[in-house]
Order: structure tokens, then sequence, then C-alpha cells
């Protein structure tokens, strides 16, 4: 046995119906019938249609939920920052992004107060929680934030 000698067994593999092809057995209409929407390549109506008339099956279902609209942040915890810095460090949204704490700079970055802080850290974010600046400056650090930001405050 060689490898161009491999075959398929005989009868596993069917050979598909080439319709609209000849008179080589399905022909003429192809099975679609005369004419129409249903009749035309690319056919259809959708599985929400519902037909004629004012309004259609989506419409109708009652629509639940809201659509958040405000910023999403990327989110560190000062927890985070004990655990994968040395004190004393400064730390802006590269070395976040180094560290794996933040996956990139498509979104801004707020710090939040969860867990305890015992180092100093001078950290640059986007937004930070009152919590944070208070533990970051409880901890004799600081948290810088872009000048006409929300939180627009420096500890």
């Amino acid at each position: 046995m060689k490898l161009n000698e491999l075959r398929p067994n005989a009868g596993s593999r069917k050979v598909a119906k080439r319709v609209g092809r000849g008179p080589g057995g399905v022909d003429k209409t192809s099975g679609r019938g005369h004419k129409g929407q249903k009749s035309r390549s690319g056919a259809g109506k959708g599985h929400f249609f519902v037909g004629s008339g004012p309004g259609g099956l989506i419409s109708r279902l009652p629509k639940r939920g809201f659509n958040h609209v405000g910023t999403t942040y990327w989110v560190v915890n000062v927890s985070d920052l004990e655990e994968r810095f040395e004190a004393g460090s400064v730390i802006g949204v590269i070395e976040l992004i180094e560290s794996g704490l933040v996956r990139n700079t498509n979104r801004p970055t707020k710090l939040l107060g969860n867990g305890e802080i015992a180092s100093a850290y001078t950290v640059h974010v986007d937004g930070a929680s009152a919590t944070a600046i208070a533990k970051i400056a409880a901890a004799g650090g600081q948290v810088v934030l872009p000048e006409g930001s929300e939180d627009d405050k420096e500890a």
C-alpha cells in the first residue's frame, strides 16, 4: 500500500447533487419553483420576519435592561500595588501594563481602595477613589491625577 493508492471506502463519500447545471438531473428551476423572492439567490426574509404590517416580531417584544453609557475603566486596587511594586516607586500606566495589572491604554485607569497598603508610592492614574487617595496619603505616597479630571485632587 502506497500513499497515492489510498482511497475512501466505497460508498462512504457521497457526491453532492449539482443543481442548475443543465440536464444532468435536476434541471430548469432547480427545485425552487417559479420566480419570486424565494427562487432567487440569497433569498429569504430572515428569522424574525412576520409579514406585512406596522410591526415585526422584534418591535413587539418587551424591552428589558439598559445600555451603560458611562466610561469603563481598568481597575487597580491599592493592595495590587503592594504585591507588584517596590516601596517608593513611581507608578504610571506603562508600569501597570508591564506588571500585568492593566492590559492596554484603550481605557482610562482608576485606582480603588480595596486592601491595605504600607509602602509609599507615587501613582499617576486617570482616576482614583477618595478611599484610595486617603490610603496612599496615609502611607506617605501621593496620587497624581490629570488636570480637569473628575476627581481633580492631588494627595
